[in-house]
């Protein structure tokens, strides 16, 4: 049975209606529908349609070929509004009937029943699906049924029924409850992927005001208050463009509190201002509602004589409020809990003898109520301060009084939670048979669709041969993708491959480096040596697997190798490295290694064998918008003279080496559209005309 009490009466809910043709009962479609609120929808070519109103709202029904029909909302059962042609006259019939069709009276009292109990309710929706006689009256059960998990917290159930319903009937009714399901049940990249899919041109003005709040919602749980405002104030600016003043309030406490999460005060409180004048002007519950959070905020931010002022005030509205409605010890609507609030507040004042009274009314009336958990609060606060003034003895009879409680609530949340399992698993049992039921349904038809087709030989084998083409075009695709997997598994094997010849060699230069040192028995140098090689090798290593990595990460690691191999030939060469200013390293990534070869070429076999001391310069430079030039130029003694010096099992070497790293960056430049050239010549023509490496980098 329907409730009429205020909280009812403040509640939101959706209520179905359908409009037809009083005398042929043909559907009629595009008829606007508005609540005084502002929400708006039309019936769709079904003649049906949906909207969120809440008790007292009147309904505005208008089309050009009927009279305008008023209508005022008492409860959520089904709207039948029967219509007839303009013939000069209002001869206009409206009323609301429990239709003959047996599943709509199941699905209406499944919803009566979704907040007094939850297996009541879903018994009526496992009814419901044995007489549902289309997809789009199984799309409803099930929406329905995503609403009582929603209602008792079965977040995780809710998501699969209304993932269920959108499967049978596309609905964005149902997409944003699923949104909001989502959110709920911590899936919140999921939740964001189904309000950012939604087309807002299909969306009724309540609707987006929805989809941008859900967004901000979720958004303000992922901590991303930024996109949080941004969703936010874009809800608010369509709630307050067509007057949906409910969600005018809803939005600017919203964005007050993202405001205060982000840590810009000043904006939340005149945002916080916007919703407590809003909410006075709404009703007492919604007023209430509002006081109590923005005393929250003042008590956060240690405004306590604020704060004391509008909890006085919301226990005057919380009384009448209790005149209509008995208001649940959940409820922040509770006058123990903002007397207990107030007596918090006043301790924090050091107001210790204000602050007793509260805290005995709210421990008298959380008593009465047998709210444990705020008579707890309340007796250890309330022990706190006799203990602060002196009183030691009545200070023990508190806490002593406050460990009962304790006691006794232990107990109690002991057995809510037992409860709370029990119905639970009897939810998902429930949950199970429904989905059960629609299988076998689904079943039932497939058989019933089976033998249809047997009597049509003919589809059949069109829709074979379909099938077959389907079938060899999606071989063809597999095969494709498979090719091309392929190869590029064979790149990136071979690029393994050369990485991992390429590190040997570099470390068994670097540790002859270490033996030299040894060997002349310089263990003081030989030991520094080892602490630098060890940190490039740490380098080298954790880039080793990598085909690219920050062009900062490989200056890093050349400036630490280059010091390494003048440490060893100080006598040979001197070094530097530049790097232009208009140069960004950040937005530039170089497979690793690439760099170090050509180094190690320049000091090795240029600049060891040169008579005088020879110089190394490596400088990076901007040669375009996204393109940059690495340059490595030696004035040792050329490529020509090098290789006569050179043993024939030396040549090999380094041919072997050089050769890797061409095969490297032709393989990275098919992978990744020529992102690196590098060009080898002399660096000058006279004397030891030296070598200039240059590596080109392109950027995406």
């Amino acid at each position: 049975m329907k409730s009429s009490t205020a909280k009812d009466r403040d509640a939101f809910f959706s209520v179905r209606g359908f409009v037809r043709e009083n005398a042929t009962y043909e559907p009629v479609s595009d008829v606007n529908i508005q609540v005084n609120g502002g929400a708006y929808t039309a019936s769709n070519n079904a003649g049906e349609f949906r909207i969120k109103v809440k008790q007292g709202d009147e309904l505005t029904i208008s089309h050009e070929d009927f009279e305008t029909i008023y209508y005022t909302i008492k409860d959520d059962d089904r709207i039948t509004v029967d219509v007839m042609p303009r013939t000069g006259s209002s001869d206009v019939n409206l009323f609301k009937a429990k239709q003959n069709n047996t599943f709509n009276n199941l699905i209406d009292s499944a919803t009566t029943y979704k907040k007094i109990s939850a297996e009541k309710s879903m018994q009526f929706i496992a009814e419901g699906i044995k007489k549902s006689n289309s997809v789009k009256e199984n799309a409803e059960a099930f929406e329905v049924l995503g609403d009582v998990n929603m209602y008792w917290k079965q977040y995780d159930l809710a998501v699969s029924n209304y993932r269920i319903s959108l499967n049978s009937y596309q609905s964005n009714e149902v997409k944003l409850k699923l949104g909001e399901a989502y959110m709920k049940n911590n899936n919140y990249q999921e939740s964001v992927a189904i309000y950012s899919k939604l087309n807002t041109r299909e969306l009724s003005n309540y609707q987006k005001v929805e989809l941008y709040e859900g967004l901000g919602d979720v958004y303000f749980k992922m901590n991303d208050y930024k996109n949080a405002i941004t969703a936010y104030k874009e809800g608010l600016g369509l709630a307050q463009k067509h007057l949906i003043m409910p969600k005018v309030t809803d939005l600017n406490s919203k964005i007050a509190e993202t405001f205060d999460a982000s840590g810009k005060t000043n904006k939340a409180k005149e945002f916080y201002g916007n919703s407590l004048s809003l909410a006075s002007k709404e009703n007492k519950k919604r007023a209430v509602e509002e006081k109590i959070k923005v005393a929250d905020f003042n008590n956060s931010k240690e405004d306590y004589a604020d704060e004391i002022k509008l909890r006085e005030e919301a226990i005057l509205d919380i009384k009448d409020i209790e005149t209509d409605a008995i208001v649940g010890n959940e409820s922040d609507f509770t006058i123990q809990k903002q007397n207990y609030k107030i007596g918090n507040a006043l301790y924090l004042q050091k107001n210790y003898v204000e602050a007793i009274p509260y805290l005995e009314k709210s421990i008298a009336e959380a008593d009465k109520r047998e709210d444990l958990v705020v008579e707890k609060d309340a007796k250890r606060k309330l022990s706190e301060v006799y203990d602060v003034t002196g009183n030691y003895e009545k200070a023990y009879e508190t806490y002593k009084a406050y460990t009962e409680s304790v006691e006794e609530l232990y107990i109690k949340k002991n057995q809510e939670i037992t409860q709370a399992t029990r119905l639970a698993k009897r939810i998902s049992e429930n949950q199970n048979r429904i989905v059960s039921l629609e299988k076998d349904r689904e079943l039932s038809e497939g058989k019933y669709q089976l033998n249809i087709e047997q009597n049509k030989n003919q589809k059949i084998i069109i829709y074979s041969l379909i099938g077959g083409l389907l079938l060899l075009l999606l071989t063809a695709y597999l095969m494709y993708k498979y090719i091309k997997q392929q190869k590029l598994a064979n790149n990136l094997l071979a690029l393994k491959s050369l990485r991992s010849q390429m590190n040997p060699h570099f470390i068994f230069n670097a540790l002859n480096s270490v033996n030299s040192f040894i060997a002349t028995n310089d263990e003081r140098t030989a030991n520094r040596y080892l602490s630098d090689f060890s940190k490039l090798m740490r380098a080298v290593l954790e880039n080793s697997e990598q085909d690219f990595i920050p062009l900062q990460k490989e200056i890093e690691l050349l400036e630490l190798y280059t010091k390494l191999e003048h440490f060893r030939f100080q006598d040979k060469f001197d070094y530097n490295i530049t790097i232009a200013e208009s140069v960004d390293v950040d937005s530039y990534q170089i497979p690793p290694m690439l760099l170090q070869p050509y180094i190690e070429n320049a000091v090795w076999h240029g600049l060891r064998y040169k008579k005088e001391k020879g110089f190394l310069d490596i400088s990076i430079t901007k040669t375009a918008k996204d393109e940059i030039s690495i340059t490595i130029a030696d004035n040792g003694i050329g490529r020509e003279k090098s290789q006569a010096l050179k043993t024939e099992n030396q040549q090999k070497q380094n041919s072997k080496g050089m050769g890797n790293i061409k095969k490297r960056v032709s393989i990275l430049n098919e992978m990744y559209k020529d992102k690196v050239d590098v060009f080898i010549d002399d660096y000058q023509v006279e004397g030891d005309t030296g070598t200039k490496v240059v590596v080109t980098l392109r950027r995406d």
